[in-house]
This record gives C-alpha cells, sequence and structure tokens, in this order.
C-alpha cells in the first residue's frame, strides 16, 4: 500500500538581501512527510529548523524571499503553500489544516485571556458552530490533553498553570480542529524530564488517534531517536542528512551528523574532555579526548544543616501567616573544595530556592548555611557583601541576566570596581584575561549583548562569574537551553575552570546526563526535601529511591 503523503516539500531555499550581499538561511531543501508519520528535524540554533518550520505556515518576515515548491495534502485537496500570499488563504490553514505548537508557551498564549476561551476561538474561527457547542468541545480538548478538572481550568489564566499544562493547552490550541500537520518547535526544551514525557506520550497518541503527520524540531536526538520515524539533520541551511530515524542516527554518514552524536555527554565520556563539532568538521579522524584531573580533596568548604525556607500561602484576618509552603523542608548536605554537587529534581522541588537561599536572595527560615567557617543564615546585609565576591551564580537564560543596555566591557569591569578586585588601572587589562579564559576575542568588550550568540552570552556570563575570583560557582540550569553543539564546549570550559582555580560547583539541573557527566556526587530532590544522595554514577546508574529511578525513566533513550 502506497504511503499518503501529506506534505511534500522540494528545494525550498529562504534568503534575505543583505546590504552587500544575499544571506541564504535555508539552501535547497527537500523532504516529504506521510499521514501518521513524524519527522524529527535537528541541528543547532541558526541551521534553519525553525524557518523551514515558519515557510510552512507562511509566518516568515516579509523580506524573506522563498524559492522551491510546498504542497500540503489535506482531506483530499492538494494547496500549494508557496503560492499562498494573502493573509486570508493562509488564515484559513493555520489552526485548521496546520497546527503549531511552540517553544514557549506563555509567550504564545494571550496572558489577560482565560485559556478557555483561547481554545474556544481557535475552534470558533474554523467550524460553523455556535458559542455554546465551542465552548463544550473546548472542555473536551482540555480533558484529551489530561488537565486536571477541566471545566475549572477553562476559567483560569495562563499564569495561574504550570509550564508542563500551559504546553498542553498548547497542543489542545494546535489539534482541536484535526489538523493534517501538527509542527512542533522545540515543545519539551525547557520541561523536566517527567513533564516532558508525559507531553511527548500525549503528543504521540493523539496522533495515532488523528493520523496526524507530525514535524518535531529538537536539539534532543535521544528524543528523535525515540520519537521520529524519519530524521533530517540541518547545518547552516543545508540539509546534511536525510533518511529513516535508524539510519541517520545509528549510522551516520556525515561528519557533521557524527559530531553531533558524539558531542552528547554519556557515561563514557564522563571524566573526559567532550569532543566538539569543529574536532569532527576539521579532523581527518576522529580525537582522542583526554582525561579531566579529579579536584575534590576533603576540606569542606559549605556546610549546610537542617535548611528551611518556607514561604506564606494563607494569613488570617490580621496578616498573620496561616499555612506556609515548605520550598524547603530539612535539607543537609556538605560541599568540599573543587568538588561538583550535582542538585536534580522536577520543577518546584526546592532546587532553585536552595540556590537562592545560598545566595542571600531568599530569607532561611531555620537551619544553618556554613560557608568557609561563617553561618550566612546569621548575617549581617553588610556582610553579605564580602561573601558575594565569594559565591557566584551562572543563570539559564544569559540574555535575561545581563544588562541589554551596558557593553561586555562595562559588564565585566563594573563588579570589579565595586568590591576593587585589581586596581583600577588594571581593570581593561583584567577583562581582556577573563575574555580569554572563556575564549572570547578581545573586540567582545566593545560589543552588547544582543550581538551574541546564544553561548557566547552564556561565556559572557561564566566570565562574569569568575571577575569576583569566587570559591563557589553555583550553575543553575546555565546549559539546559543551549543546543548539545554549544553545550559541549561551555561543559569543557567549566571544567576547564574548575582544574584551573580549584572551583566548586553546586549544579542545578533537570538534565540527568548532563548531571551525571559534571558531577563527583549528587543529590535528588523532592518536595522540599533530599529523598537520595551519593557518588554519581552510583545514583544515576543504579537508583535506590523510586521517585529517583522514576526521574530516570523518563529520559530519552534511557533502557
Amino acid at each position: 500500500m502506497q504511503e499518503e503523503i501529506v506534505l511534500s516539500v522540494d528545494a525550498l531555499t529562504i534568503s534575505f538581501d543583505g546590504n552587500d550581499r544575499v544571506f541564504t538561511a535555508v539552501d535547497n531543501a527537500s523532504f516529504q512527510i506521510g499521514r501518521g508519520e513524524t519527522l524529527a528535524i535537528v541541528g543547532e540554533s541558526g541551521s534553519g529548523k525553525s524557518l523551514t518550520a515558519l515557510a510552512l505556515v507562511g509566518l516568515l518576515p516579509s523580506q524573506a524571499k522563498v524559492q522551491g515548491h510546498i504542497v500540503l495534502q489535506a482531506n483530499g485537496t492538494k494547496t500549494e503553500l508557496s503560492g499562498l500570499n494573502t493573509n486570508q488563504a493562509w488564515r484559513q490553514l493555520r489552526g485548521q489544516e496546520i497546527g503549531m505548537v511552540f517553544q514557549e508557551p506563555m509567550s504564545s498564549l494571550n496572558p489577560v485571556m482565560k485559556v478557555g476561551k483561547q481554545v474556544l476561538e481557535t475552534i470558533r474561527n474554523h467550524r460553523q458552530i455556535d458559542a455554546a457547542q465551542a465552548k463544550q468541545l473546548a472542555i473536551e480538548w482540555l480533558g484529551k490533553v489530561q488537565l486536571p478538572e477541566p471545566e475549572k481550568l477553562y476559567e483560569r489564566f495562563p499564569h495561574q498553570l504550570s509550564g508542563g499544562q500551559k504546553q498542553r493547552v498548547m497542543i489542545a490550541m494546535a489539534m482541536c480542529n484535526d489538523p493534517a500537520l501538527l509542527i512542533a518547535d522545540e515543545p519539551t526544551t525547557a520541561l523536566d524530564v517527567t513533564v516532558q514525557q508525559e507531553i511527548i506520550q500525549l503528543m504521540t497518541r493523539l496522533q495515532k488517534e488523528q493520523g496526524t503527520a507530525m514535524i518535531f524540531i529538537t536539539h534532543d536526538l535521544a528524543l528523535a531517536a525515540e520519537k521520529a520515524d524519519k530524521v533530517m539533520v540541518m547545518y547552516q541551511g543545508k540539509v546534511k542528512e536525510y533518511g529513516t530515524a535508524t539510519a541517520v542516527l545509528e549510522h551516520p554518514q556525515d561528519e557533521y551528523t557524527k559530531a553531533l552524536l558524539a558531542c552528547r555527554p554519556s557515561a563514557q565520556a564522563k571524566g573526559k574532555r567532550l569532543p566538539v563539532v569543529s574536532d569532527f568538521i576539521n579532523a581527518a579522524q576522529q580525537p582522542i579526548m583526554p582525561a579531566y584531573p579529579v579536584m575534590a580533596t576533603g576540606d569542606v568548604l559549605l556546610k549546610v544543616n537542617d535548611l528551611r525556607v518556607w514561604f506564606t500561602e494563607h494569613s488570617n484576618w490580621l496578616g498573620r501567616p496561616k499555612d506556609y509552603f515548605k520550598a524547603v523542608d530539612g535539607v543537609s548536605f556538605d560541599l568540599r573544595r573543587g568538588e561538583v554537587l550535582g542538585l536534580v529534581g522536577e520543577s518546584g522541588c526546592g532546587k532553585s530556592t536552595i540556590s537562592r537561599s545560598l545566595m542571600g536572595l531568599l530569607p532561611v527560615n531555620d537551619g544553618e548555611v556554613i560557608f568557609n567557617g561563617k553561618d550566612l543564615a546569621k548575617i549581617t546585609r553588610a556582610e553579605w557583601g564580602g561573601v558575594r565576591r565569594q559565591i557566584q551564580m551562572i543563570f539559564q537564560d544569559p540574555f535575561a541576566s545581563l544588562n541589554p543596555r551596558m557593553t561586555v566591557g562595562n559588564i565585566l569591569e563594573e563588579p570589579m570596581q565595586v568590591h576593587h578586585i585589581v586596581p583600577q588601572a588594571n581593570v581593561r587589562a583584567e577583562a581582556k584575561r577573563l575574555l580569554d579564559l572563556v575564549h572570547l576575542p578581545a573586540d567582545s568588550l566593545k560589543r552588547y549583548p544582543h550581538q551574541f550568540s546564544g553561548g557566547q552570552r552564556q561565556r559572557i556570563g561564566i566570565a562574569r562569574a569568575l571577575a569576583m575570583r569566587p570559591q563557589l560557582i553555583i550553575c543553575d540550569e546555565s546549559v539546559s537551553a543551549l543546543d548539545v553543539s554549544v553545550q559541549a564546549p561551555i561543559l569543557n570550559l567549566l571544567k576547564e575552570l574548575q582544574a584551573e582555580f580549584q572551583l566548586s560547583y553546586l549544579f542545578v539541573s533537570h538534565d540527568l546526563s548532563v548531571v551525571h557527566y559534571m558531577s563527583d556526587r549528587v543529590m535528588v530532590m523532592k518536595a522540599g526535601k533530599i529523598v537520595e544522595s551519593g557518588d554519581a554514577t552510583q545514583i544515576l546508574k543504579h537508583p535506590a529511591n523510586a521517585y529517583t529511578q522514576r526521574l530516570l525513566a523518563a529520559m530519552p533513550g534511557h533502557k
């Protein structure tokens, strides 16, 4: 039986006219997707993945020039998408024949409109039914995507839902009109592994029920291997490999695909430098990865005893607290000099609360935080100034944590001047040295954060943390949003800096493979408590606690 082709793309080229040259963002891409089939498009940021998806729904910038053919076959009708040139024609297709789930649901949902009304609006735009019928169908779809109490949730606003729940609403909106094609653009990147697994299983179930063709854009190769029938690898706008998931990911032919697969942190890579893309593209043979020295000593740098951080949930009529949310409830651990201590758990378990309490950004209700022999839970605000020189943080989103109005030079020099790290005459030279440490050119000092890629901005964040010459750096989901090809050099950099300066890291992440690669020891956190801790390999390869086992089972590619 011949496969029913839903989407056929032939020689798609997307270009932009610059001042002195034409920039080709997607170059001669061709692929097909059949009914009920999933195509994963993988590649690093800037490879052309999302632009390809936007071309399929007519959302490219007006200055983009599109060549090639895009043919959608839905409900017995063939439509040449590359020939559509009116907003009305595209509006009829979007939401009806083509659904799209975006990476960040909070940016895609209207914050001042109840989520149920947003699903209802999508239904009424494409179906000739009255408001009562549309509302009932919207509630049914909120139930289909396994949201609790859909009638009540219909009346809630986006900010009242968790990240996973908001993504489920987006899936309901994308699929409520039974589209022939669903495009999912990095729909699970910022989600914990357990929530990610639930979202993927939900999309797969709905896809099978409706026979929907799906394009799944991701930089998670394990997820692509688990989810997709076909895989297309893109690099600098070109299709490097295209075929079945087994052929492409188990028997890659292109050097770039081999590099992407090798860059992933794995059990075999622990303790060694991770290969990066340039190692493969510029080398005649696979590089030999040197091992990093073991840095941990027996000297305890940080000791946390029975830490409790609670938030008021309800107050009485006098404003006095009645109930508390126990974000961190009796946590104890120690961190040695030169050691990497991993902290894992689902969203809301208390990981970030611990990080912020260690930085003095949240008040400690009870317990001790002994750093270099001083209890940080009891020091004054004036004393925190000196302590913060010794404890720095690298944030998940470097763009949000860098001042967009300051040059990189100002960003690095200001904290050194405030804390008198070096004499004023040496500040600029020290800033250049920091950039050299994180492998950025000296002329970066004159540029602004928006002029850098995501990986480069994260390097600037690392340089800023190093400017204080700290003993402890808290990495709060610092590589979670990065492509695997960008993630590998950042992880290598953190390891190199650890070895050079004998730094200690508290490494917070929901990516268990990255935590295993980076950490000497690991703590697993659930509902404000540590449920398991110990050697990283022992905990993450042979977990004793049922919760840890569930986290590992939810990892893509976990056997």
